[in-house]
């Protein structure tokens, strides 16, 4: 498998409609996302020592974090509406390969800044409620 560019890894929000339809967040300079697992162990007297973990147990989550210059986008501002509402949305994670990932998020976190002579930057963390389908 070859090197992928960070640039095609893309957060894209949803319209609200179902299906709906995706829309990229514009602006976007660094994207990360995490996929956590908490395990479920069944480790008994009988497992000779060794933990043992419950296969399909426990909680699954994902995580996303990005960062890039606010553009006033439309996405940008349903991001910012669902951030100050407390919305759960449907986004989508686009890789260079193709491959997509879906969801409901919940945006935790939304911050802005900006220097005096420079561009106006935000932060976004968002953290998945219910199933991520990988596409």
């Amino acid at each position: 498998m070859s090197a992928e560019k960070g640039s095609a890894f893309l957060l894209k929000v949803g319209d609200g409609a179902a299906p709906p339809a995706y829309t990229t967040v514009a602006g976007l300079r660094t994207t990360q996302l995490s996929v956590n697992g908490e395990a479920v162990n069944v480790t008994s007297k009988d497992s000779g020592g060794w933990r043992e973990l419950l296969s399909g147990a426990g909680t699954r989550s994902v995580s996303v974090a990005g960062s890039g210059i606010f553009t006033g986008s439309a996405a940008e501002a349903r991001v910012k509406t669902n951030a100050l509402t407390g919305l759960l949305d449907d986004y989508e994670l686009s890789f260079e390969s193709g491959e997509r990932m879906r969801g409901r998020f919940l945006v935790t976190r939304l911050d802005y800044a900006g220097d005096y002579n420079g561009e106006r930057t935000y932060t976004l963390a968002l953290e998945s409620s219910g199933e991520v389908s990988a596409l």
